[in-house]
Formats: structure tokens, C-alpha cells, sequence
């Protein structure tokens, strides 16, 4: 045992008075299951919506699976949720019944356009409401007082997700190439649909707090031509070069581990298709070798990190 004085200052007891989690070092979890199933049914029940074609009530709520929870590690909150739910809404004396999943057999009245337009606008908003009530209602005693009483202050939270080779998010960062060495590179295109409008979809990418909701961490967005970004500290870096508002992003865009000063050019393309927008990803120079990571990247934690976030993958019927 290290002398008092000595050894690992994370460790020293008198940082609290009680010694219990010293520094909020250890990994500490609070269940907020029940709490949220009682939070989304307030929420979503009596959700209502009206327009030329009538007006559409949220009635029941027949099936809510899922679970909740907040973890402190290292004086930093992550924030864990995931549910499958299913509603039933009623207008014009017809019942039907949305869900929060993709389907293709979908009944055509004016009705079910009205909550698919409408409605999902005000369930996504419901949602999100969800997620702020949860980070303000329960991170309440998470991160420990010291002893002098004056409570850490939490780190921006985050979520850290590996996934075979791909990773966005912190990371050790590999020797830079020198830089004016030649590399090889190579380029791909992604296309994808998101149940949203253009403006929405093209909103989400250079909105600082927008991005910080899907990524779920610190960022640094300056949305203007010649802005500079910065996601999930500092992996992730880049440059907007040509904004063209509701249709058009192209960005310089490198991961902190390539070489010094090499960045790929992505240009985001928007078209409304009706009641989605489809979006078409060009990406070119990225070094040979990381074209599976970079494009595994951005769909996982791009597209489908933007569709669980803000709800542009669920379709109402």
C-alpha cells in the first residue's frame, strides 16, 4: 500500500467524506425502466392532431418493450435507451393503429396521411421531449459531492460503440504520415431514405446541438460556408466548403488517425421524394485501406444514428 502522499491522486480517500466512489472513478447505473414507461405513456397518450381532413387522438398504448438507464463513469453520464412501441389513434369515427416500425401495407385515407405528415412531426417531438425529461430528472446524485461539498462537474456524455474495425469515437491516435507523401486513395457513394422533410435532414448535419444528439457527445459545429467541425473529441474533423440550404453539404472530412492534413471531400445530396427524402453520399480521397471503415462509419454512425435519434427510420400506419 502506497505511503499517505503517495500513489495514483485518484485514489485518495479524503476527496469525500464518506469514501464512497472515490472521484465518481467507479461505474455507477440507475434503472429508469419503469420510470420511462410511465414518462412515454404520458407523453404519447391524448397526442393530438388536427387539420382539413379531421382530427386523430392517441388512445391506447398496447405494447411498450424496452429498457432505460443512466451510467457515471469517470464523472461522465451515458445515457443507455432503447423501445419497440406501439400506439393506437383514433378520428372520423375509424380506428387504426400506428407503430414505430417500418411496414409496407399501409391504409390510404386522408386520415393516416394526416398523422403520417403531421403526426410524426408531434411523436418525434414527444420523443425528444423523452430524452431531455430523462437527462434532467435523473442525473440527480450521479456524480458525488466531494468532501468540500461541491459536486464534480460531469463530462459531456457519450456513447461509445466498436464495431468490427470501425470505430468513431475516441481513440489513440496512430504516428502521422509525413506530410507532402503521395497516398493512395480511393472513392465510394452511399444512398440512403429518411422519413423527413429536406430541410429537417440537411438541418441535422450542421447543427451544433443537433449533432451532438446523434453522436452523443461533445461537438463543434459552425454551420456556415468555411466552418469548421469537430465530433467526438476531436476524432473526427473537418471543414464545410459548399452549403447549398435543403439540398446540397460538401465537407472536408478526416479521421484524427490518417495522415497529417489528408482529408476526404463528402458531398451530401437531398431530393424530396414525397413524404422521405433520399439522401446520396459521394465520398473521394479516402487513403486505401479505410474505405470499409469510413463508409461502415457513416452508416452506422451517421444514418442510423440520426434514425434512432429522431425517429426519420419509423414510419406511421
Amino acid at each position: 500500500m502506497a505511503k499517505w502522499g503517495e500513489g495514483d491522486p485518484r485514489w485518495i480517500v479524503e476527496e469525500r467524506a464518506d469514501a464512497t466512489n472515490v472521484n465518481n472513478w467507479h461505474w455507477t447505473e440507475r434503472d429508469v425502466t419503469g420510470w420511462s414507461t410511465d414518462k412515454l405513456k404520458e407523453l404519447l397518450l391524448g397526442l393530438r392532431v388536427e387539420g382539413p381532413e379531421g382530427s386523430c387522438e392517441v388512445t391506447d398504448i398496447p405494447k411498450l418493450d424496452g429498457e432505460a438507464s443512466i451510467n457515471n463513469r469517470k464523472g461522465k453520464l451515458i445515457y443507455f435507451y432503447e423501445w419497440n412501441v406501439k400506439a393506437t389513434w383514433t378520428g372520423d369515427y375509424v380506428c387504426f393503429t400506428i407503430s414505430v416500425v417500418l411496414c409496407k401495407d399501409e391504409p390510404n385515407t386522408p386520415l393516416t396521411e394526416l398523422m403520417r405528415n403531421e403526426g410524426a412531426k408531434k411523436v418525434r417531438a414527444a420523443l425528444g421531449s423523452y430524452v431531455g425529461h430523462l437527462k434532467s430528472e435523473f442525473t440527480q446524485g450521479m456524480i458525488l459531492p466531494t468532501a468540500n461539498g461541491a459536486a464534480s462537474k460531469p463530462q459531456p456524455s457519450q456513447t461509445k460503440v466498436k464495431v468490427d474495425k470501425t470505430q468513431i469515437g475516441p481513440s489513440a491516435s496512430a504516428p502521422p504520415s509525413s506530410t507532402g507523401v503521395k497516398i493512395s486513395t480511393c472513392k465510394f457513394s452511399l444512398k440512403e431514405t429518411f422519413l423527413t422533410s429536406p430541410d429537417e435532414l440537411y438541418r441535422i448535419f450542421i447543427n451544433q446541438n443537433m449533432v451532438q444528439a446523434f453522436t452523443h457527445a461533445a461537438a463543434v459545429v459552425d454551420g456556415e460556408k468555411g466552418g469548421t467541425f469537430q465530433l467526438l473529441e476531436g476524432s473526427v474533423s473537418g471543414e464545410f466548403t459548399e452549403l447549398v440550404p435543403d439540398e446540397k453539404i460538401v465537407m472536408k472530412w478526416r479521421f484524427k488517425t490518417w495522415p497529417c492534413e489528408h482529408y476526404a471531400t463528402i458531398t451530401l445530396n437531398m431530393k424530396d421524394r414525397g413524404n422521405e427524402t433520399e439522401l446520396k453520399l459521394e465520398c473521394k480521397d479516402v487513403p486505401t485501406g479505410e474505405e470499409d471503415r469510413t463508409k461502415e462509419g457513416w452508416k452506422r454512425y451517421y444514418f442510423e444514428a440520426i434514425k434512432q435519434t429522431f425517429g426519420f427510420g419509423a414510419r406511421l400506419y
